[in-house]
């Protein structure tokens, strides 16, 4: 039998060690560890012939890019003089000997068939040799997020917000394997939202940073995701009507500033997709998309039917939910911009003729990447507040 005092010791030693920030953290990072040897091990064994039409197109992008270095903005089916086109058709199931590509658009403005995406994934993919290009930049890619959930985990002070920054951080790890893998556009996609995050967390919650310049940098980031995916722009509607809304209560210099710098950093953001537009498209202002994707929003059923089976819908209750709580909690200011940014995001992709498995998984990264930075950094702010001050 254990003595009563040994029994209590033991119990107030055990429950030291479980409550103990630093032990949880180091578990939580070791689980990350063990996701992101897990991703690259089964990454190791892809391959870019997988015969998807997608992969085919951002794949020609960095060919072009390869062959022309800039010049590779132009995509003009006509340069392919090297018979490029023909040899990837080959893989294609029902393109083989085919004269016209798939994810290529006549476009009558500049009389040549183009490929529809914008330029960012293709010139990340010609950075990497010809050949081994998709590996490493999922790679690179899943190293870059496990890094952001360690910076989310180890920010974090109380249990509450550690557990979540764990949580949140294997979920993150793990989708950049499923469903990030469905299209090479995503793997950039889901580190622009993490930096996005970030820094619409310190923007937001921490007032000693210099606010001017976090808006600069998180709207160049932005606006570098429109050019990895075109949809990515309405990433930036919660944006809009923050500042707009901050502006239009403080009237003062310093929300009137913030809100010019965004603006304009997301404009200089957007130059090369609109240099492509005008390349391709004869106008910055055109789109390299077909009518079936250019299409005015509609409500189709079977395609609401699709998003509420998938897991892309839990994904946006949490990310509604934790932006409730936050708001209820006193944070008006995220509640406004990752809530009206849900809002925008879901109206657009629920009212889109096409459903795919990972449409709204950007904006549901941006939303919890910026609630799990948001609970840790607005946590660590309060300790810091009510902190007893040191004996005179």
């Amino acid at each position: 039998m254990v003595a009563p005092s040994l029994q209590v010791s033991t119990e107030f030693t055990m429950h030291k060690q479980f409550s103990n920030p630093r032990l949880l953290k180091a578990l939580g990072s070791v689980l990350f560890a063990l996701i992101l040897a897990s991703n690259l091990v089964s990454m190791s064994h892809w391959t870019e012939e997988r015969g998807v039409n997608d992969d085919f197109c951002y794949l020609r992008q960095a060919h072009l890019f390869q062959r022309f270095g800039l010049g590779g903005f132009d995509t003009s089916l006509a340069r392919d003089d090297d018979g490029y086109v023909a040899t990837r058709l080959s893989s294609l199931p029902g393109y083989a000997g085919a004269k016209i590509p798939p994810c290529h658009t006549f476009l009558p403005a500049s009389n040549k068939y183009v490929i529809q995406y914008p330029p960012g994934t293709g010139l990340l993919l010609a950075l990497f040799p010809s050949g081994h290009q998709v590996v490493p930049l999922f790679a690179l890619s899943t190293i870059l997020i496990f890094v952001f959930a360690n910076m989310a985990l180890w920010s974090a002070r109380s249990q509450a917000a550690i557990a979540s920054s764990v949580m949140f951080g294997c979920l993150a790890i793990y989708m950049m394997i499923n469903p990030t893998k469905a299209s090479y556009s995503m793997a950039p996609t889901m580190v622009a939202c993490a930096v996005a995050g970030l820094l619409t967390a310190l923007l937001l919650i921490d007032r000693n940073k210099q606010r001017i310049s976090l808006a600069v940098v998180l709207g160049l980031s932005l606006a570098i995701a429109v050019s990895f995916r075109l949809a990515n722009l309405f990433l930036v509607a919660g944006y809009v009507v923050y500042f707009l809304v901050s502006f239009l209560e403080r009237r003062d210099r310093g929300s009137l500033f913030r809100g010019l710098a965004f603006g304009l950093m997301f404009a200089v953001g957007l130059f090369p997709t609109l240099a492509s537009n005008a390349i391709n498209a004869g106008s910055i202002l055109s789109t390299t998309y077909s009518s079936g994707d250019a299409v005015s929003p509609d409500i189709d059923f079977e395609v609401v039917k699709s998003y509420l089976t998938d897991l892309q819908f839990p994904l946006i209750v949490i990310a509604v939910g934790w932006t409730a709580l936050i708001w209820r909690r006193g944070g008006r200011d995220i509640g406004l911009l990752v809530g009206t940014n849900l809002l925008a995001n879901v109206l657009f992709f629920a009212t889109h003729p096409v459903f795919t498995p990972y449409y709204t998984i950007p904006i549901a990264a941006l939303s919890l990447w910026t609630l799990v930075f948001a609970t840790a950094i607005a946590r660590t702010k309060c300790r810091q507040t009510v902190a007893p001050a040191a004996p005179s």
